[in-house]
């Protein structure tokens, strides 16, 4: 039987924290809205509002794709822009509320499609968004020995390196629109060669290139971290490139969270995340980190108001300016949000 949102709330329920700095205010560049049926609880307006007004600040979101609500009948590469349609009503009716307001959208295509289908696509997410079109996510999250699949996506093995997909990649920056991704561990050395390939197009990283420490990869934990370093210190070389901290409570990422009796607490992620986060943010610096919930995925190990409460934790060593880039500037300014 599939958990019901019922469910999930009382598990959540049992981990409450005093909220840290309550007036600073957040950007959520990454969340999902999803109807039921999903295998997860749904996820739409009502559900997000719960989560924003849990205790902390915060005044917008971005959207991030994920396969939710496509047009059932019509041409097939025009389907995903049902998907826009759905975010684009949310948005319109969170506006003038005093609650978070969805103020971009990151939607899905086919980049590998012909320039002249890809414009055309492009052009109905434009329309179909109200104005709040920012970018695309065409992912490259894939897994030879298929153990750690999460979502729907079966990317091509070498998509990054297709240049009918680099293509697609550049269009986005002379049209300026920017290109989100996610992937595994395993495509963060072919996503340099991406970024290097698409130099004009503004790139962001999600989810720390997801290092994962499940199946065949849960014995290799250190190689792993060790590779990762790397590489990421080879993206953050890509003047192109963002970093969307968050998303490591995922399942895939092998900290077990989601299988206990109770949730995570923020020390336990601050714990055993910081030196991830930490990392990242020397590499790349403040100005070009963006903190992120991926809720509700990530609410299968713990709830909103303990994710950015470890990310205050996290970030409290830091100059005002710094903390005001990773929770608001960097996502305001990349996904180009009004004020």
């Amino acid at each position: 039987m599939a958990w019901t949102k019922d469910d999930q709330r009382e598990w959540l329920d049992l981990v409450q924290e005093e909220i840290l700095d309550p007036e600073l205010p957040i950007v959520d560049p990454h969340h999902h809205m999803w109807k039921a049926g999903r295998g997860l609880p749904e996820y739409l307006l009502e559900d997000l509002w719960a989560d924003t007004q849990s205790g902390h600040n915060v005044i917008q979101t971005v959207f991030m794709e994920c396969g939710a609500e496509y047009r059932e009948a019509g041409p097939e590469h025009l389907k995903p822009i049902g998907e826009t349609e759905f975010v684009a009503a949310a948005s319109a009716a969170s506006r003038g509320t005093g609650k978070a307001e969805i103020a971009g959208i990151i939607a899905h295509t086919d980049l590998t499609q012909d320039d002249a289908i890809l414009r055309e696509v492009l052009a109905a997410h434009e329309e179909a968004s109200n104005g709040l079109f920012r970018g695309i996510r065409h992912g490259g999250a894939h897994d030879p020995d298929k153990v750690m699949r999460w979502g729907d996506a079966t990317p091509h093995p070498d998509l990054y390196a297709r240049e009918g997909f680099r293509k697609g990649v550049r269009l986005l920056g002379t049209l300026g629109h920017s290109y989100d991704t996610w992937h595994y561990h395993l495509q963060n050395a072919p996503y340099i060669e991406l970024a290097k390939a698409a130099p004009d197009t503004q790139m962001v990283l999600d989810h720390f290139g997801t290092p994962v420490f499940v199946g065949p990869y849960a014995d290799q934990r250190e190689a792993i971290i060790a590779q990762w370093k790397k590489e990421i210190a080879a993206i953050a070389e890509c003047p192109n490139v963002v970093a969307k901290i968050g998303g490591l409570a995922m399942p895939v990422n092998g900290f077990g969270w989601n299988g206990r009796e109770t949730p995570a607490t923020s020390d336990e992620l601050v714990e055993a995340q910081r030196d991830f986060y930490l990392y990242a943010i020397d590499c790349f610096g403040p100005d070009r980190c963006m903190f992120e919930s991926n809720f509700p995925v990530d609410k299968t190990s713990l709830s909103y108001h303990v994710y950015w409460n470890a990310m205050k934790k996290i970030a409290a060593g830091f100059s005002d300016a710094e903390r005001t880039a990773m929770f608001s500037g960097t996502a305001s300014r990349i996904y180009r949000l009004a004020g």
